[in-house]
């Protein structure tokens, strides 16, 4: 059955594509960018890394690996302070007026260092005089924090904070969230509820023990919410760890039977994908770089698969812009295949690339016709994972002038 529904789902994209890109109105689609906030600094990088750190050491330290690769990455603004209200200002400019909506920002709270890398939306993005051009929300970026910056090749890992949180510790973080960001006049609401995701559900899950207490958990938030004045809160689940590898590793008595039984049992609103690599084994097809139409494929698939299986859940493709983690990587270290981030180089991402990347995702939605037409861009400033929008010596602001054509 989910082969002949596949089957027709392809058919249906090819048979309305050109229809599709004449026929679409701009106000019919949402565009959301994930925003990763480690640049300015933040007193908890000044005790792994030192006084006024931030993740743009990695990018100015970052070199070519291989023939023919470009590092390090030069933007066109600079080393700013995204901390700052008069730059958050200048990139909720451009982003708005190039049919971007939001900003979805990768958020942290740890239990044993409290927030993390909260003043660039706090300090910055809010504090900016012309905040309401741009919706946000929030993508609670529960995973372990690991000493990434810079990785060696040994994969010597250790973890400098954990995700899991706890009951009360989440009574806490739930309040905040609905006090502090759900209460802003900006703040993304769809079907009149405010927009939260959960990056890691199934650490989210095993910080609670069970099944029964994580559905406690978002049944406090929706009530925290509603008594917010709000409908209740749409909760939005990464795609990632939606596989049964790790449904397999859900703990309790009592573990949902698949992968729709624990959508169900969360009342999970939505799915989204964060980049292409999570549903791309880049170790099929060679180092040091692969051509960005593979994993873009793959992503289709995706999409497609995702809709046919779980029709009643709400998917937004995801259309990234590149990928290229090696200033992650320590640079004395050799150059090979190994754990993130010693991935391969994609390729071929051009603004010509990214702009029909974009198309398709339209002309999915058109054919998808799901209530909410959304599409979610990775990223805003992953400078560090080779995947950004803002201005680049290169290209300058050609990729998002491809959004703007698009959306």
């Amino acid at each position: 059955m989910l082969i002949k529904t596949t089957a027709l789902l392809f058919a249906l994209l090819i048979s309305f594509s050109a229809h599709a890109q004449h026929s679409a109105k701009p106000d019919d689609y949402q565009v959301a960018v994930y925003y990763f906030p480690n640049y300015h600094p933040d007193s908890i990088n000044a005790k792994w890394h030192g006084k006024g750190w931030t993740e743009w050491e990695l990018v100015k330290a970052a070199k070519p690996r291989f023939k023919g690769h470009e590092q390090p990455k030069v933007p066109a603004w600079g080393y700013f302070n995204e901390a700052d209200p008069k730059w958050a200002a200048k990139e909720i400019d451009i982003a708005a007026n190039n049919g971007i909506d939001c900003f979805i920002y990768d958020w942290y709270w740890y239990s044993n260092t409290g927030q993390y890398l909260q003043e660039g939306l706090e300090k910055g993005f809010l504090q900016a005089p012309n905040r309401n051009r741009l919706k946000f929300a929030i993508m609670w970026a529960n995973h372990d924090w690991l000493n990434i910056q810079p990785a060696t090749f040994d994969n010597n890992r250790v973890a400098l904070t954990q995700g899991e949180v706890s009951m009360p510790l989440w009574d806490t973080i739930s309040s905040y969230i609905v006090d502090k960001y759900f209460k802003q006049p900006n703040y993304w609401l769809i079907d009149g509820k405010p927009y939260f995701s959960i990056y890691e559900i199934i650490t989210f899950i095993n910080g609670f023990g069970s099944i029964q207490e994580t559905q406690r958990a978002i049944e406090m938030l929706d009530e925290k919410t509603k008594k917010a004045g709000f409908p209740g809160v749409h909760l939005n689940i990464m795609s990632w760890m939606l596989n049964e590898n790790f449904v397999r590793q859900i703990q309790g008595n009592d573990p949902p039977a698949d992968i729709k039984d624990l959508l169900k049992k969360l009342s999970c609103e939505s799915v989204s994908t964060y980049c292409y690599l999570h549903h791309y084994n880049a170790g099929q097809d060679g180092f040091p770089t692969i051509p960005i139409e593979k994993p873009f494929a793959a992503m289709k698939k995706y999409w497609i698969d995702f809709v046919s299986e779980y029709p009643d859940v709400l998917y937004t493709p995801n259309v990234s812009m590149g990928w290229d983690a090696s200033p992650r990587c320590m640079q004395t270290d050799k150059f090979a295949q190994g754990n993130y981030p010693w991935t391969p180089v994609f390729t071929g991402n051009t603004p010509a690339a990214f702009q029909q990347q974009l198309l398709e995702a339209r002309n999915f939605l058109n054919s998808y016709h799901p209530k909410h037409k959304i599409v979610v861009l990775n990223s805003w400033n992953e400078w560090t994972e080779g995947s950004y929008l803002l201005p680049e010596k290169k290209y300058g602001d050609a990729y998002l002038k491809a959004i703007k054509a698009v959306f």
